[in-house]
């Protein structure tokens, strides 16, 4: 047997590699990493990153030999869930919703027509079975309270049912140009008073929403599309879902929670939401760092690490693509993106980060499974999975300044081997 090994470090990226390994030894006890194949633990459903407007804009700027090398690069074996946006966000062009009258007449996805829809055909064509999970930053102005997109606001309880049908004519819209949504929250950051597009949810408000309006809708117009709740930070994670799963009939129609990194790690969180609700989907929705200089790669890395370890499902990182000054975003918030374009939009620059996360997205295929683990050292932070074929994956970071020995045990096999400094491995096993 010959094990792949691809490393990637400062400098070396997705370096490949072969290792031999040898016939397991009892006396092999210290510096140990175990691997536990036949410990299956939750479903990998995938990992990818959001198509907003700043990213279908970016994209159109290329030429299309640029364009078909970059959805190569994203999709090729690689992502398989993305996230959209219902209506604009920050990191759109301008502020805009599908509309503007009370009685939706007008309702009308031509915006998304420009350069979003286009970029999301692009991206079925070489991954037919790409999924999509799609968030409103916030309902149509009139819908709300403070009558503002920005600002935060509430859903008036007056257009609960005009909004639960707004939403079902968007995925009915999109159906109809080929995109399937697979999956929606209600609402991104339901706690987040934003200057941008946002909108506030209580525990109560949210819960109501889906049982008595969006669900009835979405049944109405056979739409099969799962509800996520929260979609914002970890550390009130559980206590939504204890609030919001408390009732029967909601614990039904709620398929599950998604979450954002931003207030800290609160992997216990996760952790106690596979615990009591082990029926519910755990997908990480959104990620990313302010604009800078410095790479942030070892912490994606170790965030997926975590997230999974403690019970996620997905992990859809921030923007796909944006410009060199980590834009469009129409409040000028800009943020940095794995992939960027340069200063002359004429193509795009891969940072470290975009390897760092290949070697999740590119090795662990959807439907997975998250196998058990044990390791000697905190220093080293390990995922491994069983794909569908069978193949075992092992991810294995150090995010330290000195080189790192182990030995990798699994069932009948080890092999000895050592990890460079501030860098990342990922073993295949056949």
């Amino acid at each position: 047997m010959e094990i792949r090994k691809i490393e990637s470090y400062k400098n070396s990226y997705l370096k490949e590699s072969k290792t031999k390994p040898k016939a397991y030894s009892e006396k092999i006890e210290n510096q140990v990493i175990n691997i536990y194949p036949s410990l299956e633990k939750q479903q990998v459903i995938g990992f990818g990153g959001a198509i907003t407007e700043a990213s279908s804009y970016c994209y159109s700027l290329l030429s299309d030999d640029k364009k078909q090398q970059f959805i190569k690069d994203h999709f090729d074996n690689n992502y398989s869930i993305c996230r959209l946006c219902i209506g604009s966000s920050d990191f759109s062009i301008k502020s805009y919703s599908y509309s503007n009258k009370k009685d939706l007449s007008d309702f009308s996805i031509s915006h998304d027509m420009i350069n979003i829809i286009p970029f999301i055909k692009d991206c079925l064509k070489l991954n037919p079975q790409l999924k999509f999970l799609a968030s409103p930053w916030s309902p149509p102005s009139f819908m709300k309270t403070n009558k503002l997109l920005a600002l935060g606001g509430h859903l008036s309880p007056n257009y609960y049912q005009t909004y639960a049908e707004y939403l079902a004519k968007y995925i009915l819209a999109y159906q109809e140009q080929g995109i399937s949504i697979d999956y929606i929250t209600v609402q991104n950051e339901t706690n987040a008073i934003q200057i941008w597009e946002s909108c506030l949810y209580t525990p109560e408000q949210e819960e109501e929403f889906i049982v008595n309006y969006l669900s009835p809708i979405f049944e109405k117009n056979n739409i099969t599309t799962k509800i996520l709740i929260h979609d914002h930070n970890k550390e009130k994670l559980f206590n939504k879902a204890r609030k919001e799963l408390s009732h029967e009939k909601a614990r039904n129609l709620i398929a599950g929670l998604a979450f954002h990194w931003y207030s800290g790690d609160h992997y216990e969180n996760i952790e106690l939401v596979r615990k009591y609700y082990p029926e519910k989907l755990l997908f990480h929705t959104e990620g990313c760092f302010g604009y800078m200089k410095e790479e942030c790669n070892y912490h994606y890395a170790q965030d997926i690490i975590d997230d999974f370890n403690a019970g996620t499902n997905a992990y859809i990182d921030w923007n796909i693509l944006l410009d060199s000054k980590g834009g469009p975003n129409h409040v000028k918030n800009y943020c940095m993106a794995p992939i960027m374009l340069n200063k002359e939009n004429t193509d795009y620059i891969k940072s470290l980060n975009y390897y760092f996360i290949q070697h999740f997205s590119r090795f662990i295929k959807p439907n997975a499974k998250v196998i058990e683990h044990s390791k000697y050292s905190r220093n080293l932070s390990v995922l491994s999975c069983k794909n569908p074929n069978g193949e075992i994956v092992v991810i294995i970071l150090n995010d330290h300044n000195s080189l790192i020995p182990f030995h990798f045990c699994m069932n009948e096999i080890a092999f000895k081997d050592t990890i460079k400094p501030y860098s990342i491995i990922t073993y295949i096993l056949n």
